[in-house]
């Protein structure tokens, strides 16, 4: 039986990896996907995600109405979570320099690291602290290396909101370990709500432009990975699996997006990107060890 558990707990951590590495794209898919407004993009990107949920309904042969049937604590939850984030994250790249917006937003794995050992059952280990700080050297080599100039106090309401990010993407993903009984099917209803809203804010901040050509697989890649599968994974990962390992392991994101650009010719390279692997791999590594 503990055999049994171990192995669940371990697929479900797998599960959650899986996402982080599909996040990775996302800033290569965003850059592809041409001059689409924000907003806009992600009632598409939540559109499509709500589409990926209702297909798995339909091919599973299961009624839609027992899929809206979520509890609403935990509905308020995962559209607050992944609707926030995106609402805050526009926010701060617009009000305060994306370099120093990005550092900020990339606390959030650490504070996943720290909140989850407040959960029942979980106890935050001193090894997972010192991966999670290695980690976050890591992110801090990736932006520096971008050309982190410092803070400046103009900005601050933009650095308000990526602190804001990282509070509400950390918050969501270890209040979602509160509701196992949830099934991450229910994160289809949660895109849709999410998708309207953004849908809203298009409408009343945004002029609408559409993608052209080759930007519609761009946007099609995203709604269906990093925009749409990517938040079952990352659902069922930290409900389920070890989320003190999943929150080190998320600081691969920024350096592993780094490489997609660089690969993609969007970005330059830089030795910053080799030490802040070095770095994380090393704290992953090291925050993975009982």
């Amino acid at each position: 039986m503990m055999a049994r558990a171990s192995n669940s707990r371990a697929r479900a951590t797998l599960l959650g990896a899986l996402a982080i590495l599909m996040w990775a794209a996302l800033p290569a898919l965003g850059a592809a996907s041409g001059p689409v407004p924000p907003f806009q993009l992600t009632a598409m990107m939540f559109a499509l995600a709500a589409l990926i949920g209702l297909g798995k309904w339909t091919i599973a042969g299961q009624g839609i109405l027992i899929h809206l049937r979520v509890p609403p604590r935990a509905l308020a939850l995962g559209v607050g979570g992944l609707f926030g984030y995106h609402a805050l994250y526009f926010l701060a790249i617009q009000t305060a320099p994306p370099i120093e917006a990005s550092l900020i937003n990339h606390l959030w794995p650490l504070l996943i690291v720290l909140f989850s050992g407040l959960l029942p059952g979980e106890r935050l280990r001193a090894n997972q602290l010192a991966g999670g700080a290695l980690g976050l050297l890591g992110a801090l080599a990736i932006v520096t290396g971008a050309g982190f100039e410092g803070f400046k106090s103009q900005y601050l309401a933009g650095y308000l909101a990526a602190l804001g990010c990282a509070l509400v993407w950390s918050g969501y993903s270890v209040a979602s370990r509160l509701f196992p009984q949830v099934p991450s099917d229910a994160v289809g209803l949660q895109c849709a709500v999410a998708s309207a809203l953004a849908l809203a804010g298009h409408l009343l901040f945004e002029t609408t432009r559409w993608p052209e050509g080759g930007q519609w697989l761009a946007v099609l890649a995203l709604g269906l990975g990093p925009g749409g599968v990517a938040f079952y994974l990352w659902d069922h990962g930290v409900k389920h699996g070890a989320i003190g390992t999943l929150g080190v392991l998320a600081y691969f994101a920024p350096s592993l997006a780094a490489l997609l650009l660089v690969a993609f010719g969007l970005a330059q390279f830089s030795p910053a990107i080799l030490l802040a692997l070095a770095l994380i791999v090393g704290g992953a590594v090291l925050a993975t060890r009982r």
